[in-house]
This record gives C-alpha cells, sequence and structure tokens, in this order.
C-alpha cells in the first residue's frame, strides 16, 4: 500500500477548469433563511396557542437540520414561542376570569344593594300604612267616645229636663179635684131614705151618662172591679193613708197598682149596681177604715162641692 504524503499547494497540479464559486455567501442565506422560517413557525406557533392548538407539527425540508422537539415536532425556538404563548394565553385567560368574577361580584352587589332599597322601601310603606291606620283608628275611636259622651250629656239633659217639667206640671197641677163635672148633688152623707139599708155612707154626684170621673188626688189605685150593689167600683189610696171610693161606673180606664194624679180619670159616670139614674157615688175611707162625711173633708183640702 503507497503511504499517503501530503503535498504542497505549490507543488499540487492545477486543473485546467476554472475555480468553483465561493460558497460562503450561500450558507449565509440558508441560515437567514432558516431564521425567518424559525420565526414565522414561532409566530405560528403562538397563534395556535392562542386559538386553543395543543400540539403542532411544523417543519420545513428547507429548514436546516434542526433536531425536533420531543412529541410536538418543534424545535427549541419554536417550543419556546409556544410556551411563552401559552403562558400569555393562561395568564390573559386568568385576567379574563378575575374579570368575568369582578364584573359578577358587581353586578350581585348591584342586586343586593337593589333588592335591599326595595326592602326597606316595602318596610317603610308598611310603616307608614300601620301608622295612618293607627292614627285613622284613634281618630274614629275619639269621634266615638265624643258621639258617646254628646249623646250622654244629651240624655242627661233630657232627663233633667223632663224631670224640671213633671215637677213644673206637679207644681202647677191642683193637689185636690172634685170627682166630676157638671154635677148636682142628689143625696148627703147620713142620709136616710128607702134607697139604702143604712144610712148613706157618701155623696151622690149626678151627672150625664159618660161623663169622666176623676181621682180626688194623687195616689195608687188598689181595686178595680164590680162590687155587688155599689156596681163598678175603684178605689185609690193617698200619700196619708186616705182612701177614696168611685162606685156605679160604666167602666173603668184604671187598673190595680196603676199610679193617678189629681184630676186623672179613673172611669165614666154609669148606671151599674143600686141606682135609680146616673152618677157616682164617692166615699172618703181614712186609712181604709170606717167612710166619714166628704163634705167637711172636701173644705178643708179647699174644696166647696
Amino acid at each position: 500500500m503507497p503511504t499517503h504524503q501530503d503535498v504542497p499547494e505549490t507543488d499540487r497540479p492545477t486543473s485546467s477548469r476554472p475555480a468553483a464559486p465561493r460558497r460562503v455567501a450561500k450558507h449565509r442565506s440558508i441560515s437567514r433563511l432558516a431564521t425567518r422560517r424559525t420565526q414565522l413557525i414561532g409566530l405560528t406557533a403562538a397563534l395556535a396557542a392562542a386559538a386553543g392548538t395543543t400540539a403542532v407539527g411544523l417543519s420545513s425540508s428547507a429548514a436546516g437540520p434542526a433536531a425536533p422537539n420531543a412529541g410536538t415536532g418543534l424545535n427549541p425556538s419554536q417550543a419556546g414561542a409556544l410556551t411563552s404563548a401559552r403562558i400569555d394565553r393562561r395568564d390573559l385567560g386568568s385576567r379574563d376570569a378575575s374579570r368575568i368574577d369582578l364584573s359578577l361580584a358587581t353586578a350581585q352587589k348591584a342586586a343586593a344593594d337593589k333588592a335591599a332599597k326595595q326592602r326597606a322601601a316595602k318596610l317603610a310603606a308598611n310603616a307608614t300604612l300601620t301608622q295612618r291606620r293607627a292614627l285613622a283608628l284613634a281618630a274614629a275611636k275619639a269621634a266615638s267616645a265624643k258621639k258617646a259622651a254628646d249623646s250622654a250629656k244629651a240624655l242627661a239633659a233630657a232627663k233633667k229636663a223632663a224631670i224640671a217639667k213633671a215637677a213644673a206640671i206637679a207644681k202647677a197641677a191642683p193637689k185636690i179635684v172634685l170627682p166630676t163635672t157638671g154635677y148636682h148633688l142628689t143625696a148627703r152623707f147620713n142620709q136616710a131614705g128607702g134607697r139604702w139599708a143604712h144610712n148613706h155612707t157618701g155623696l151622690d154626684f149626678a151627672a150625664p151618662m159618660g161623663t169622666p170621673v176623676r181621682s180626688v188626688m194623687a195616689g195608687e189605685v188598689i181595686q178595680a172591679d164590680f162590687e155587688g150593689a155599689y156596681g163598678r167600683q175603684v178605689k185609690v189610696r193617698h200619700s196619708d193613708g186616705t182612701v177614696t171610693s168611685y162606685s156605679h161606673m160604666e167602666e173603668f180606664d184604671v187598673s190595680v197598682g196603676d199610679s193617678v194624679q189629681a184630676g186623672s180619670m179613673v172611669g165614666r159616670i154609669g148606671m151599674t149596681g143600686n141606682t135609680t139614674g146616673p152618677h157616682v157615688h164617692f166615699e172618703v175611707l181614712p186609712h181604709g177604715g170606717a167612710p166619714i162625711d166628704p163634705e167637711p173633708w172636701l173644705r178643708d183640702h179647699g174644696l166647696n162641692p
């Protein structure tokens, strides 16, 4: 085997072909093109990352001998760009989420404030309505109480006036009256005659049928009944215990227990019982006992029959 020997350049034979052009410019052009393609791929990766792509497999045969990144097909520059894009997208997503949370919180707070204001307004309206109702009720009660007081006052005044009127009437009314009007005496006390079984026990006031018969004084009716020979008879007890009797009446106008005044009608002139004509037989019985002569009794009370 021949031994290799270095031959000086001066001793090397020269070729008859022209010298090849320099390759330095071509290498620089390839390097610049690879850099531009790397930037383009990085930009594409960033856009893909922003769009949500998780794997990018871009390569170019003209990119040169760059080694692919495991699992992605990206070189280190492309992987760095993709990572930066993902980080930027994550930060942007976090900011957007924060903005959304803040907007949601603001909206919720505004809604809560609005609801609170509405509740406060409703409570204020209810309170106002309750106050108005309470005032109206109090006014109604006051008006009712005033009306009741006025009514009671008016009733008391009316009662007082009625009492005063009754007192005035009683004062003006006569204390005693004769038992009837338009009469003439037909028989006196202790008069004898064949018309009676005993002497006459009273005064007979003859008058037309139906003439009113009056109580001579105020008192209480203690009898109103048919009494045989006396016919229809009414008896009145007066305040001093004296009893007056009215007999032979056509009808009664009172009942037992009635209160009468001097001049109150107790019946009408009639002919019931033992009688020969229309008249009223009037008797005076002190304390309800035996009868006495009515004429002096009437005169003692200011009347002259």
